[in-house]
């Protein structure tokens, strides 16, 4: 028996999201949280109650205490995580709109603890996790975090492990588009299962239909895409089969940040129990529509409970 079941890692950072709408230069109050898409995706697969293993770096500052006070209270596994007594915590502050439309963000990551991550702090019994997600982020913050991120992929490979990939562009955190689509991709072509938004698939791919986009990743040897579409829901293809689940309505868009998260969390949390591809897109794209109604990065993942609640409700 593995002693946890996804391995995740990268950067958590603190959060200061505006308590009023506008320029956040004008804005005198904010509530702390904490951000970060592959710990969005790790606390999401543990309040459905996988174990997750949190490979990061923080600084030695209130901030960082803050955020793996956080973490731990989501139930990850913070064993591992180092605590930088040179380089402090990324944080970002967050703008607050009220017509569903993407905030603002600024982000203070540069030269952070995280930013050092790299292959010399991988440990054996990280490898034991069944499944390993990634995203393309780490591979924008330094070569050392690009470095581990294809170290953690290769060795769970190696090992006969599952691995997911989320390409999670940010193109702020490139030196040009070009280079953004080399380091992407040649790690994208590692993974099992690729998770491309549709804006995304087509930066990455140059292609413009979902099912081409899926083609280039399945020809190089993923096993399945699965592409989000937004309200139109999302198309999944795989070497034997291909289709597309549609969305779930929502009356209104509070904020987008985390949405993809959540939809990742609800199609690797349904593979890893075995469902049907069909299945596990439709628990991506409900998961996704909770994050859509919740203001804030995580807050609209759900507990198993209410997974299993939802569950119920759609078979009566």
């Amino acid at each position: 028996m593995h002693e946890h079941d996804v391995l995740c890692f990268g950067e958590t950072m603190a959060m200061f999201v505006a308590e009023q709408t506008g320029d956040l230069a004008q804005v005198g109050q904010f509530g702390k949280r904490i951000a970060g898409a592959d710990s969005n995706v790790a606390i999401g697969l543990s309040r459905l109650g996988f174990r997750v293993r949190w490979l990061s770096r923080v600084g030695n500052d209130s901030l960082g205490r803050f955020v793996l006070d956080s973490l731990r209270r989501e139930g990850l596994d913070c064993t591992d995580v180092e605590v930088d007594c040179k380089h402090p915590t990324g944080f970002q502050l967050k703008a607050r709109c009220e017509d569903g439309s993407d905030p603002a963000v600024e982000y203070f990551r540069g030269h952070s603890a995280a930013s050092l991550l790299s292959p010399n702090q991988v440990r054996p019994h990280w490898l034991q996790a069944r499944h390993l997600h990634a995203t393309g982020i780490p591979l924008a913050l330094s070569t050392g975090c690009r470095a581990l991120s294809h170290a953690l992929v290769d060795a769970m490979r190696a090992a006969g492990r599952s691995i997911s990939f989320d390409p999670n562009l940010r193109p702020s955190l490139w030196p040009d588009r070009t280079c953004m689509v080399r380091e992407i991709n040649a790690l994208a072509v590692k993974a099992d299962w690729v998770l491309p938004g549709l804006e995304e698939g087509r930066l990455l791919t140059g292609q413009h239909t979902p099912a081409d986009i899926a083609a280039f990743y399945l020809d190089k040897g993923v096993e399945l895409v699965v592409i989000k579409l937004g309200d139109e829901g999302a198309y999944f293809r795989t070497g034997r089969c291909e289709g597309q689940v549609a969305a779930v309505p929502v009356a209104k868009v509070v904020d987008t940040v985390g949405a993809g998260d959540a939809f990742a969390v609800g199609v690797l949390s349904a593979l890893l129990e075995g469902r049907e591809l069909p299945q596990a897109v439709a628990r991506g794209n409900w998961c996704g529509s909770r994050a859509v109604q919740s203001r804030g990065d995580m807050e609209g993942l759900p507990l198993r409970r209410e997974l299993e609640e939802h569950d119920l409700r759609r078979r009566a």
